[in-house]
Parts: structure tokens; C-alpha cells; sequence
């Protein structure tokens, strides 16, 4: 349900709030005690991917806050989330590029 929450906002709010950038949430990790959420994002045209998670962790109380409203009467705790990098897909690339070399 999280995931679902975080995907929505993302692309609800990517023009206004990114530029406009192509933005995925891959997984949310939460915490037993449900106070914590790791969300891994994965992030398209854009060059500065480490400084935009920065950015993303900047705003994340405005984030917490605009998912609180829709999802507190379905968990008792919204959990804080902090943001990373989901670099697997660039790994496959890097992968495959790598095999396609060889050729």
C-alpha cells in the first residue's frame, strides 16, 4: 500500500516538485516497528541522481505529510521515510553492455 501511495504522489506531483523527471518507487523496506521506511527510487533523465535523493530527503516531511492524509485510517503509524537510490536497472545496463562487448 506504500508503495502504491509513494508511486501515486510521485507522479502527481513530478512536474511541480522534479522537474518533471520519470521517477519509480521500486521497493519499500519498513521496519518491524513500523516507525521507519527505506524507499528506493528509481530515477530517469536526469544526470544528478545522487543530489536529487538529496533533494528528495529534504522535502521528506512534505512527503510524509501528503501521504499521512490519505493513509491514516488504514496503519496506525505513518513511518519516516528515507530516501535512496535504486541502481539496479543501471547495473543490468552496465551488464549488459558489458556482454554485448564481448561479441
Amino acid at each position: 500500500m506504500l508503495q502504491r501511495e509513494l508511486g501515486e504522489y510521485f507522479q502527481r506531483e513530478s512536474r511541480r516538485l522534479f522537474d518533471g523527471k520519470m521517477i519509480t518507487v521500486t521497493h519499500v523496506r519498513i521496519s518491524p516497528d513500523l516507525v521507519q521506511a527505506r524507499v528506493y527510487l528509481s530515477v530517469f533523465l536526469t544526470g544528478e541522481k545522487e543530489e536529487f535523493i538529496q533533494y528528495v530527503n529534504s522535502i521528506e516531511g512534505q512527503i510524509r505529510f501528503e501521504i499521512g492524509k490519505k493513509i491514516r485510517h488504514q496503519v496506525r503509524k505513518i513511518p519516516e521515510f528515507t530516501f535512496f537510490l535504486d541502481d539496479s536497472l543501471d547495473y543490468i545496463d552496465n551488464i549488459d553492455r558489458l556482454l554485448n562487448e564481448d561479441e
